[in-house]
């Protein structure tokens, strides 16, 4: 079953699990297990950090045909803490893997450099930024960024994984009603850290403190850039996941599974 959902991701440690902790998966899994009366073990599109929102979060659990699901956004509604919900749930084929199937994900990231800073209604995922960012200069050094590289200064790194990645949009708009910069980010995946990271050396660019080339002359680093800050998490938020026709799932995951390498 795929589950549609998003939340508010202030109060939470992340996604993921972790012991004495508040955290988007264990607040799901323990309130559907509790509703379905069966254990549930989410597998999710993208596991975001502390603090990071999502509007377009993608999950899907594997369920026996028996256990009823009819109905369930409303019934989990009556029970789930007010910064989560979940939109739809549908059955899916058997192919289908929220993490593995995800041709790409989009973020988004809000900036406000207004001298008043966030509008109050949007303070907890928008990062209020004190000086003057140039729109322009931060496209032109995201330009340099895109397509597909080892993104290793811009990254934690985690044992055994790769941090290959195809970034195909890397965009900033500034909003002619309210002024607020927000940077389009998409990929066919992530890797921890990154997209904050990325937000965070081009912020260094749009108030003048980094040159346009200083961001993409890091690719060449063998490791984690020290110079680049992490954006604040609150600004961050998954707004969509996208997927291949139900006939190309089982092939996707195949190919999302294999260690990257670059040519």
């Amino acid at each position: 079953m795929r589950l549609d959902l998003g939340y508010d991701g202030t109060e939470f440690s992340g996604w993921a699990r972790q012991p004495s902790r508040r955290t988007v998966c264990g607040v799901l899994e323990d309130t559907m297990s509790m509703v379905l009366r069966e254990d549930v073990v989410l597998t999710v599109a993208g596991r975001t950090d502390a603090g990071v929102h999502a509007s377009g979060q993608v999950a899907h659990v594997d369920l026996p045909e028996s256990v009823g699901v009819a109905g369930l956004p409303r019934r989990l509604a009556r029970v789930l803490p007010a910064d989560v919900r979940v939109f739809s749930a549908r059955v899916v084929p058997s192919a289908f893997d929220a993490r593995f199937s995800a041709l790409r994900r989009h973020y988004e990231y809000r900036v406000a450099d207004a001298d008043f800073g966030a509008l109050p209604l949007r303070r907890l995922d928008t990062l209020a930024w004190p000086r003057p960012l140039d729109v322009a200069a931060m496209n032109s050094a995201a330009a340099l960024l895109l397509g597909e590289r080892d993104f290793c200064a811009f990254c934690k790194r985690r044992e055994g994984a790769t941090t290959i990645r195809e970034l195909q949009r890397l965009s900033f708009v500034r909003s002619p009603s309210d002024g607020v910069v927000t940077a389009f980010v998409s990929a066919d995946a992530f890797c921890h850290s990154m997209v904050r990271s990325l937000v965070g050396a081009l912020l260094a660019v749009g108030e003048g403190r980094k040159a346009v080339e200083w961001p993409a002359s890091l690719l060449s680093l063998s490791g984690r850039a020290s110079g680049v800050a992490v954006a604040p998490a609150h600004g961050l938020s998954l707004v969509r996941v996208d997927f291949p026709l139900d006939s190309e799932l089982g092939a996707r995951a195949e190919v999302t599974r294999r260690v990257r390498t670059l040519s």
